[in-house]
């Protein structure tokens, strides 16, 4: 026999799809009691088609007109210490209504009956955990707001809306320059009609959807790397030799360590490594920060494959961009941080410009005169000399020393952390 607190509590129930079948002997129970249940029409509509013939003391109120009322309805049963049931989609407590139902009905009575969520059928339909991913709603917010939240994101899932489908995300996503290594979006989950569909951000801009979705977007450097299994150490500036390079053609351990310094590197956002050489310092950003989108931009084709061959002998995630800056920048989107290696006065200039708010550019010179026009730019200017220790052949050692490098970095990185918190709507 179910007891006082069940019979006289709101019960909400989480549904996953529209199949009333999956639902507990709890959950069922709890309907056929009702005086009220309130939901969707579409949840309705199966609660019509599923239920046995039922007294017409049981009522429906449709959640999808009037919100408020509905509620309202619900506050007033619950009170008088009368059963009802609200129907929502997948989990309430997840982005959904239960928020809403705690501000007009007591939380000691309300029940909570939860479904698999929206996110996690989703997450499961292409085969990727999303412990590690940012959930945005769409839902009741200018899209700016919640555009600005995936921005830099390395796995995000966005429950779109009416206002803004997932095209509607997309071509938002497409005019910031966002890149991303897998995009899906997810439509009536858990029904018959349940359509996951992969594409790219240019197929999503262009593309017409159901505005009631879940869109995933993955990376870059959020898709998972066949055979990697154990978190690195933390460490930089690591030796030379742990990267395939042309003739000593690599940024010097010491120096390395210093420019990593200097960019002060955030945990998530897009850096550039501009003129990579042999992409060593793009691969430890990528490796100390894996929510980092790395792009490397390298002109000289065999250095470029270096590059993906370096990214992929650590494990990490870099992508390479074949082509002269700053011509081939165009094709980027905005850097948060970024090292320039190569490249005269102009590629400077261009990276300088496309720098979002707060960002810091570093960039790395052997020529005095290059390096003073670009502290002029930049604001800050170091000289590295190194000199390194050789065995000789009695025994001791001597000390040989290396041509002198200069660093300008600039403007220094803003202190403090953006913010990522996301405030949702309901899918009942």
């Amino acid at each position: 026999m179910p007891d006082e607190r069940a019979c006289n509590a709101l019960t909400v129930i989480g549904v996953e799809g529209d199949d009333l079948s999956r639902l507990g002997a709890d959950a069922m129970d709890s309907l056929v009691r009702a005086r009220l249940v309130v939901g969707g029409r579409r949840l309705l509509a199966a609660w019509e088609r599923h239920r046995a013939p039922r007294s017409s003391a049981q009522r429906s109120v449709d959640l999808t007109g009037d919100i408020g009322r509905a509620l309202g309805e619900l506050a007033h049963l619950v009170a008088d210490r009368q059963p009802a049931v609200l129907l929502a989609s997948g989990d309430p407590g997840f982005f959904g209504v239960l928020r809403r139902v705690l501000g007009v009905v007591e939380r000691s009575r309300v029940r909570v009956l939860p479904a698999r969520s929206s996110v996690s059928l989703a997450f499961a339909s292409i085969g990727l955990p999303w412990d590690d991913a940012l959930v945005v709603s769409a839902h009741g917010r200018p899209l700016d707001a919640a555009v600005a939240l995936l921005r830099g994101a390395r796995k995000a899932a966005v429950l779109t809306s009416p206002d803004n489908p997932p095209e509607v995300i997309g071509r938002a996503l497409r005019e910031m320059r966002a890149s991303a290594d897998l995009v899906a979006v997810c439509s009536n989950l858990g029904t018959e009609d349940e359509l996951v569909a992969e594409m790219d951000l240019d197929s999503l801009a262009r593309g017409s959807f159901d505005p009631l979705s879940v869109l995933i977007i993955v990376g870059p450097g959020g898709l998972p790397i066949l055979g990697w299994q154990a978190q690195a150490p933390l460490a930089w500036g690591l030796p030379d030799s742990a990267f395939a390079h042309r003739a000593g053609m690599v940024t010097k351990a010491e120096v390395r360590a210093v420019v990593l310094g200097k960019l002060a590197l955030p945990p998530s956002g897009v850096l550039w490594d501009v003129g990579a050489g042999s992409g060593s310092v793009a691969v430890e950003c990528a490796r100390l920060c894996p929510g980092l989108a790395v792009f490397a931009v390298e002109a000289d084709p065999p250095s470029a494959a270096r590059v993906a061959a370096n990214a992929s002998n650590h494990s990490v995630a870099v992508h390479v961009i074949e082509g002269r800056a700053p011509e081939v920048l165009v094709r980027l989107p905005d850097p948060d941080r970024a090292f320039v290696g190569g490249g005269g006065p102009s590629v400077l200039d261009a990276v300088i410009a496309r720098m979002r708010p707060g960002g810091t550019v570093v960039a790395s010179f052997a020529s005095l005169g290059r390096a003073s026009d670009a502290a002029t730019k930049l604001g800050n200017l170091v000289q590295i000399g190194l000199a390194r220790a050789a065995p000789l052949e009695d025994g001791s050692w001597r000390l040989a020393a290396e041509n002198p490098v200069f660093v300008a970095w600039g403007p220094e990185p803003a202190s403090g952390s953006a913010d990522t918190s996301a405030s949702g709507g309901d899918r009942s």
